[in-house]
């Protein structure tokens, strides 16, 4: 089970419930949407994933979706589905906008 109080002692703060997978950086309202509509619900399937098969949802969702770069979502969900929240805190401090730096 997710510990949402680990994650927010940890400076997740903005998490909305377990597998919030806007937690994950890059990933936002509307691209959450489109991986809950492709059947991506919870942090595990997401870290089960990875970048090449997530690249033809953002495509599939139209040109808009081009800047997004899902290389770290399966890592960034795995640590999160495993609650290993200062992990990845850590990972996310070394990250722009969900890309390495």
């Amino acid at each position: 089970a997710i510990d949402i109080a680990a994650a927010r002692a940890a400076g997740f703060a903005s998490i909305k419930g377990p597998d919030d997978l806007e937690i994950v950086e890059g990933i936002g309202p509307k691209i959450a949407e489109l991986l809950y509509a492709a059947g991506v619900k919870t942090f595990a399937q997401l870290a089960a994933m990875t970048a090449a098969q997530i690249q033809p949802i953002l495509d599939a969702a139209g040109p808009n979706y081009r800047i997004a770069d899902p290389a770290t979502w399966p890592d960034q969900a795995d640590l999160a589905a495993r609650n290993r929240w200062s992990a990845l805190k850590a990972m996310q401090d070394g990250l722009t906008a969900g890309r390495k730096a």
